[in-house]
């Protein structure tokens, strides 16, 4: 007799309350078992190896070793690494990976990646665990195995796989998977050595037996519907220009790009060709040093360029073409009450309060216009750093405590249903 496992897990706030779900069926799509758990706080990536740990539990009490079983899930991440396909980066799930990877080896297993909506039996189970949490219960299933209207049916590889992360999504009422990232940590497309087992595994969670198909819940009443793919920001520094060398304040003036500048906006557009990265939109400042930066990006991917004003730097006013030492020298006043109060603007300038405005502004109509998809914007220090601010809920004073090199990478992504998450700061690693 041959299984099939179908398994999904979540976490509502990445980390947060978190939970998995896995059912058993037969070659004809008659549920055998189901399993869920609400495993307290974690991300997603780890709810999902829990969602595939159990199912295989499961596998082996129904047809002990030997057995004969397609693993289903949604997470590309998880089949991949599962695979053998890409390597285990993160060693937070190198442990679950090892116990999976021991409990597959006593079983025959195959891999295949399921859309979402060809998960929904596990990713109810899953969601069921963890409301049943929150209100203080314990998931239970009760019945008799029924058929399924419709056997799910394994879906072809797709064209361009989603890339999943170690850290995912902010809460949702929903089980979601790990997002795709330009940064993600986890994905190395070579070959990975394979999974060793551990000395003893863990015991696999009790299975009950499914009769009763319960409807879909909505939510619990105090969260939003979620959105199950993140609108992805990548946040670029412009290239190094004659002012960024002698370390000059450099708003709305309009330098352009050195040659070396020319050659780390041809760095970054070489990195952002490449997968993982698959880039629907570019958004710079209209400024010339991030336009050049842009259009290196645009050159290589196809992607045109789309100019948003709010993105330019702030206004330094009379302190432009200066460098901090000649305005401590020159303004200490100006400078101490600039450097206190993000309110204060610089003698004829923008405060980092008027340039949060426009800049959040900026990020909402993006945001709005382009849900869903990964987004190059390309801007200046200040920009970024107010995103990376806000997405952070960070105090006024933490805009002081971050350095941004010229072109390098940051990453943002951002849920309708939840809050926005930093998935990477100041990363210059295509610059050698």
């Amino acid at each position: 007799m041959s299984f099939v496992v179908e398994a999904d897990g979540g976490s509502r706030g990445n980390p947060g309350p978190a939970g998995y779900g896995a059912v058993v069926k037969d070659a004809d799509g008659l549920v055998l078992a189901e399993t869920a758990e609400a495993i307290g706080t974690a991300t997603n990536n780890v709810a999902e190896y829990s969602g595939l740990i159990a199912g295989l539990s499961s596998v082996l009490a129904l047809g002990g070793e030997g057995a004969s079983v397609e693993v289903r899930m949604d997470s590309k991440l998880v089949i991949e690494q599962m695979a053998g396909r890409w390597k285990i980066k993160n060693e937070g799930l190198r442990p679950l990976a090892l116990e999976a990877g021991a409990l597959a080896r006593r079983l025959r297993v195959t891999w295949t990646w399921i859309p979402r909506e060809r998960n929904s039996h596990a990713d109810r189970l899953a969601n069921e665990a963890m409301d049943a949490a929150a209100k203080g219960l314990k998931w239970e299933s009760t019945g008799v195995a029924e058929p399924l209207a419709e056997p799910a049916r394994p879906a072809a590889e797709p064209a361009r796989p989603a890339a999943e992360a170690a850290a995912t999504p902010g809460p949702s009422a929903r089980v979601a998977p790990a997002p795709e990232s330009a940064f993600e940590a986890e994905i190395a497309p070579e070959p990975a050595a394979s999974l060793a087992a551990p000395t003893a595994p863990a015991p696999g969670p009790s299975v009950a037996s499914a009769a009763v198909r319960r409807e879909r819940a909505e939510g619990t009443g105090w969260m939003a519907r979620p959105t199950r793919v993140a609108t992805s920001f990548l946040l670029l520094r412009h290239g190094e220009t004659p002012l960024s060398v002698e370390k000059r304040f450099s708003g709305v003036g309009d330098p352009s790009l050195t040659s070396r500048g020319l050659a780390q906006a041809e760095a970054a557009a070489l990195r952002l060709s490449r997968e993982p990265y698959a880039i629907d939109v570019i958004v710079s400042s209209p400024l010339t040093r991030a336009r050049q930066t842009a259009e290196a990006v645009a050159a290589r991917t196809g992607v045109p360029v789309r100019v948003e004003r709010d993105l330019r730097e702030a206004d330094f006013g009379a302190w432009e073409g200066h460098t901090f030492a000649e305005i401590q020298r020159d303004w200490p006043a100006e400078l101490a009450a600039w450097l206190g109060d993000p309110s204060v603007a610089p003698p004829g300038g923008e405060s980092f309060t008027e340039a949060g405005l426009r800049v959040e502004r900026a990020r909402e109509q993006i945001v709005a216009e382009h849900e869903g998809k990964t987004v190059l914007v390309v801007s200046h220090v200040t920009p970024i750093k107010l995103l990376l601010r806000f997405a952070l809920m960070a105090p006024p004073e933490s805009l002081y405590r971050m350095h941004l090199d010229v072109a390098c990478l940051s990453a943002i992504d951002y849920y309708a249903d939840g809050p926005a998450v930093v998935r990477a700061l100041n990363d210059t690693a295509h610059l050698g």
